[in-house]
């Protein structure tokens, strides 16, 4: 996504789209160093990114996150650094924590899927979240482990057919499972969902936003219906729901989630305002 977001025009878009793109990995994570000490959660994280863009000299820009990608970029939205004037989400994290007693047949819907992924497919979660090292040292030590544990967590992002290779090719998955191996990040990966339970727990959310949100919906990924959005992001401007993709969208359909991204933050470039941006439709 790196070439048609920084240069739109030469992969079929407009050159006004285009954006400055700064891609960090997660501390633990690909080439990023190892945490050598306690606490480097989302919201540490998201501290982190602040002080990176504001070394880097950006005096306005938007973030993006899916994944743990969401809670770091939730988090920065409600630390509201300065410069940071919107963000957008691709796992838009909006059940309450309090479910009410009456709901509609789509909230409904939303429960029980979430409630099957708890029960039948959280087992990767619960793990690292738990027993970090002890899962780490295990994958550590075998790259079938690692391969067999990274093919299972990318079965379910793509809506667990059993087959994630209708959505994603052997090479995308062989690619992102060596950069775990080879940087030997199994571990310190799993540190993260660690951390991040020390500090919030098992909330269905990760809190209020009240920061410009745009949210793009695919599929194959856990529910969240738009009833509850409007309570989590009162300044929801942007919300599409797309008819393919899963939980990693980005991987699955970069083409589309480009445009998502370009159609999202169109609506921040034309505000003159940064905390005023026009409202959907």
């Amino acid at each position: 996504m790196i070439g048609p977001l920084t240069d739109p025009s030469a992969h079929g878009g407009k050159a006004e789209d285009a954006f400055d793109v700064v891609v960090p990995s997660l501390p633990g994570f690909g080439f990023s160093e190892k945490p050598a000490e306690r606490g480097w959660n989302a919201q540490r994280t998201a501290r982190a990114w602040a002080v990176l863009m504001q070394l880097l000299g950006y005096k306005r820009y938007v973030a993006q996150g899916g994944d743990w990608g969401a809670f770091v970029t939730i988090a920065m939205a409600q630390q509201r650094p300065p410069g940071l004037v919107a963000i957008h989400l691709n796992f838009p994290l909006v059940v309450p924590d309090r479910i009410p007693e009456k709901l509609t047949a789509n909230q409904q819907q939303a429960l029980q899927i979430l409630n099957r992924f708890r029960n039948e497919g959280s087992g990767y979660l619960e793990v690292q979240s738990t027993r970090p090292q002890t899962i780490g040292y295990a994958l550590m030590d075998s790259p079938v482990g690692q391969a067999a544990w990274m093919y299972d967590i990318f079965n379910a992002g793509t809506g667990g057919r059993g087959n994630p290779e209708e959505a994603l090719t052997r090479d995308q998955m062989l690619d992102e499972i060596t950069l775990y191996w080879l940087t030997g990040t199994a571990t310190s990966s799993a540190r993260f969902y660690f951390e991040q339970r020390a500090l919030i727990g098992r909330p269905n959310n990760a809190g209020r936003v009240d920061l410009p949100v745009g949210v793009s919906r695919f599929p194959n990924d856990l529910p969240a219906p738009r009833s509850w959005a409007g309570e989590m992001y009162p300044n929801l401007f942007y919300w599409n729901e797309l008819d393919s993709g899963g939980h990693f969208a980005s991987l699955e359909k970069p083409e589309l989630f480009t445009q998502e991204l370009r159609n999202c933050f169109r609506k921040v470039r034309q505000s003159d305002h940064p905390d005023v941006i026009p409202e959907e439709g």
